[in-house]
């Protein structure tokens, strides 16, 4: 009888456990409390910055030096005395190098006697036209006669011009053994050595250099031009022209500034870009031919304009977003319209206001709808990552 009851009771305690575990199915019990809670993520975010916004412009350059001349003889021969070494500073009329003038003087010798014979010989002509116009007068020669010997006189003194001319064009070419710098500036180090035979208007001897002032050749796009001849209502604005600064390839700010020499006739067909040349002193002989910097110039005022960190925009096939923090610390993913970019911040044109809150750290760890565990920071705060 005990045990007909105890096994009785075991069923009913049975069924009343499978009851009570039909209702928590069913109402969801277990697993509402079995959910896990999504937890905040941790992100830092600034808010959007209005103010006015001064626009520059950069752009790469390269060094070049205003006047590039190669060095070459007049006169053929073997250079005998070299007063310069590669890489020296010259200046203009300076001694570089000496050829052998021994021939030289040769032809000087040999066109005086040319040109001393030849006045020699006028001479004695002129004396014969004298005597003959005096018997002409009296009759005592015939016309022809004294006509012949006026154009022998007028011959011989042709000779003699001739030959006063190659005595000038020998004493010169004499003179041309003494190769002189043209200008100031710097020689190269790919300059010829004593004994070296150099043929007259084809050898290098060596290139010199000017060094200051010096250009700095850049180029910019045509839309770039055509926003900064409508700045300057037609034309480049001063404020670019005469105020260009240099940033030389170490980062260093180069003291002096600069401005626009010249403009190229027109726009290249092969890159689209409008080629310029900026003059920059150089009284230290900092700047080298060859060295490239970036010339940074002012350009227009964005008044009251809106700008974001450049980190914080996600660039997606042709599209530009942001994540903005929503009022309730949600996570929110926006498209938005950039403009130019200024310094390490973007220039917003669509798409945000002054009041959003834009996230700038952890946007890889968010997605539309995340909850946010946001620290605002301002942007001096920002961290700029190490250079690779």
């Amino acid at each position: 009888m005990n045990i007909k009851r105890s096994k009785k009771l075991y069923i009913g305690i049975i069924i009343v456990v499978i009851l009570i575990g039909m209702i928590v199915v069913r109402n969801g019990w277990l697993s509402k409390n079995q959910e896990a809670q999504p937890q905040a993520v941790e992100v830092k975010a600034m808010q959007v910055i209005q103010q006015d916004a001064p626009m520059s412009y950069e752009f790469v350059g390269q060094i070049k030096s205003k006047n590039e001349v190669k060095i070459m003889s007049k006169v053929s021969g073997n250079i005998v005395d070299k007063m310069v070494n590669g890489g020296d500073t010259v200046y203009k009329g300076q001694p570089l190098f000496r050829i052998d003038n021994k021939q030289y003087r040769s032809g000087i010798n040999s066109a005086r006697a040319q040109l001393n014979k030849s006045k020699a010989t006028l001479n004695n002509i002129q004396k014969d036209v004298e005597r003959y116009r005096q018997l002409a007068a009296v009759n005592g020669i015939a016309q022809q006669t004294l006509d012949t010997q006026v154009s022998q006189a007028a011959e011989a003194a042709a000779e003699v011009e001739v030959n006063q001319a190659s005595l000038q064009q020998a004493t010169e070419d004499e003179q041309d053994t003494l190769i002189l710098s043209p200008v100031d500036g710097r020689i190269d180090v790919n300059d010829v050595s004593i004994g070296y035979y150099v043929a007259a208007g084809s050898t290098t001897m060596a290139t010199v250099s000017s060094i200051d002032p010096v250009w700095v050749q850049f180029s910019m796009s045509e839309n770039e031009y055509l926003d900064l001849t409508q700045l300057g209502k037609g034309t480049l604005p001063s404020t670019f022209k005469d105020n260009l600064k240099l940033t030389l390839s170490n980062g260093t700010q180069y003291p002096v500034l600069g401005h626009i020499e010249q403009i190229d006739r027109g726009v290249s067909d092969t890159t689209g870009t409008i080629t310029l040349k900026a003059s920059f002193s150089n009284p230290q002989n900092i700047l080298m031919p060859g060295m490239f910097a970036r010339v940074v110039t002012q350009g227009e005022v964005h008044q009251g304009a809106l700008l974001i960190p450049q980190r914080a925009v996600t660039e997606l096939l042709s599209k530009t977003f942001v994540t903005l923090v929503t009022e309730d610390n949600k996570a929110e993913s926006r498209v938005v319209t950039m403009g130019p970019r200024i310094g390490n911040m973007w220039l917003v044109q669509d798409g945000l206001t002054a009041n959003d809150r834009i996230i700038v750290e952890g946007i890889n760890k968010v997605k539309d709808g995340s909850a946010l565990q946001v620290t605002m920071i301002q942007p001096d705060a920002l961290q700029i990552p190490a250079k690779q």
